[in-house]
């Protein structure tokens, strides 16, 4: 049986609603790419995945087709998903000698069973022989160097593309813990339509995502940050060039940002007191690509009067806290939801 072992590999996967990232054990992160397929909808076949298809966004003919098959965080299009995993299996350096044993997979907390199995179907689909999952805020712990098993409270933060999720963990657990429809996405929902009424013009989602990266902010800035945008004026419905400033940013998310710093408030009312009081002692914990907004960690320190820190690497924390479960599964199975058994641990 070690024979066939020394053929095997274990892999980490943090599928997430805007990027896919995998850690292959021995090796750690060997693949970071955006969760996109471009589909041929006469063929139905995938023309693209990752990188490539990120570029045709909003770039199609009416033949193909940009998806994104993962939606707050949850599985839409269960076989796109599939061939994504594939590729990016295939990427991690599968090959017809070398297959993949076990796979731990993060999912956001509020997933349902039903849901959390369509990830574990995907991921067996793909060509991995057994599949468990576990919480991302519990890997984002384990990816901070948090002290998870202690009886102290470690509050967690993840902004990702489309969920924002929040938890108290303690001894290794989630005590309390909420799941938002709020994060990097909707920010550039909210961005484009900003623009559209402020200014009546029309911008993509690329565009959305450039002027948050570029002037986006949670506070307001000592700097004064501005950036050209292009898109097709509402009124003439031709080409146009606009100015946008970080003022004009930071009005566009100002009320996703309120609702998810009441959802965070949310949690600490309804966690125990004592975990409460080590929240005060401790601070919160920001990680996921939201975090990276210019004054996130300085707006919910100011409204929870508490500190709050962005973990180092904030966009790998979870993939880096998976890959320590997946180099040592045994150690870290009682993390799994769905724990794993002696007899996968031998195959």
């Amino acid at each position: 049986m070690a024979f066939f072992n020394y053929f095997s590999k274990d892999i980490g996967i943090d599928l997430g609603t805007a990027n896919t990232l995998v850690y292959l054990a021995g090796r750690g992160i060997v693949v970071n790419q955006p969760s996109i397929a471009a589909v041929n909808v006469k063929t139905s076949n995938i023309l693209s995945v990752g990188d490539d298809a990120k570029k045709m966004l909003s770039r199609t003919p009416p033949h193909i087709n940009v998806v994104r098959p993962l939606v707050n965080g949850v599985i839409s299009d269960f076989e796109v998903t599939q061939e994504i995993l594939r590729h990016f299996l295939v990427m991690a350096g599968g090959s017809r000698m070398f297959n993949y044993r076990t796979a731990v997979l993060g999912v956001p907390s509020n997933l349902t069973e039903v849901e959390r199995k369509s990830v574990e179907d995907a991921a067996v689909g793909a060509g991995v022989r057994h599949a468990y999952v576990i919480e991302e805020t519990v890997a984002a712990t384990l990816g901070a160097g948090l002290p998870i098993n202690e009886p102290t409270s470690n509050m967690i933060v993840d902004i990702g593309g489309g969920t924002t999720d929040i938890a108290v963990i303690s001894l290794g657990g989630s005590v309390v813990s909420r799941s938002l429809k709020i994060a990097g996405d909707h920010f550039n929902q909210d961005i484009i339509n900003f623009v559209r009424d402020e200014f009546k013009l029309l911008i993509g989602e690329p565009t959305a995502e450039d002027i948050k990266i570029a002037v986006g902010s949670a506070m307001p800035l000592n700097e004064k940050l501005e950036i050209f945008v292009r898109g097709r004026d509402l009124v003439s419905g031709l080409p146009r060039e606009i100015t946008i400033k970080n003022t004009h940013a930071r009005a566009a998310i100002a009320r996703s940002l309120k609702y998810i710093v009441d959802a965070i408030k949310e949690v600490i009312e309804i966690a125990p007191p004592e975990l409460a009081g080590d929240i005060y002692k401790n601070g919160v914990y920001l990680c996921g690509g939201g975090s990276l907004l210019r004054g996130i960690n300085e707006l919910i320190a100011r409204e929870l009067s508490v500190n709050c820190y962005i973990i180092d690497e904030p966009l790998t924390c979870v993939v880096r806290g998976i890959g320590k479960v997946i180099e040592n599964i045994d150690a870290h199975k009682r993390f799994l939801d769905n724990p794993v058994h002696p007899k996968d641990i031998s195959l």
